[in-house]
């Protein structure tokens, strides 16, 4: 078990990728993710640690962790644990054990008392291993792409061409059940 550093990107960069890949992001944008110098500029950071687990000298696991609040506005600090990724013929076979104990270790010299980890909810098995290990449930995590919030909340100037027909036509269904006629659509007609 080591820290990877900068010197050692080559090492960590075909773990990433394959990690990635098995997220669902294609290799294509993985691989140029490298060469653009994505995982150079997390291992320059200093609040930025990948611990690399290794058998008979070749990568088989890492897992990436930052240090900072464990909320916005709380004192307490943790270590979270941003990525753990193990190869598939390495699985089962004490790889992630390793790297979650650097992980301790990392948190016990930085005096934190919490490790936190954010599992995708469709992740059944890595949930369960984390519950096995003491992790509990805090929140639940739920985000949106921000156009989209704009959108609910009313405040996007451009509405969807799909949410306005879908309000005009309540709109002139509920008239005509009240037998109101729509003034855009039937104008007044002089009598």
């Amino acid at each position: 078990m080591s820290r990877v550093t900068v010197d050692q990107e080559q090492r960590l960069a075909p773990l990433w990728v394959a990690a990635r890949t098995a997220a669902g992001q294609s290799a294509d944008w993985a691989d140029r993710a490298v060469r653009e110098g994505r995982v150079r500029s997390a291992l320059e950071r200093e609040d930025v640690r990948v611990y690399l687990a290794e058998r008979d000298g070749q990568p088989v696991g890492f897992a990436a962790v930052t240090a900072s609040p464990l909320s916005g506005l709380g004192e307490e600090s943790a270590v979270w644990i941003d990525q753990i990724y193990v190869t598939p013929g390495s699985r089962r076979r004490g790889v992630a054990k390793e790297l979650l104990a650097a992980v301790a270790t990392y948190a016990d010299l930085r005096g934190v008392g919490q490790v936190t980890s954010c599992v995708p909810a469709g992740e059944k098995h890595t949930n369960r291993y984390f519950a096995r290990l003491g992790f509990a449930a805090q929140v639940t995590v739920r985000s949106t792409p921000t156009r989209a919030l704009h959108r609910r909340l009313g405040d996007d100037e451009q509405t969807s061409t799909t949410e306005e027909i879908v309000r005009r036509r309540r709109s002139l269904r509920e008239r005509a059940r009240h037998g109101l006629r729509h003034p855009e659509i039937e104008p007044e007609t002089g009598a």
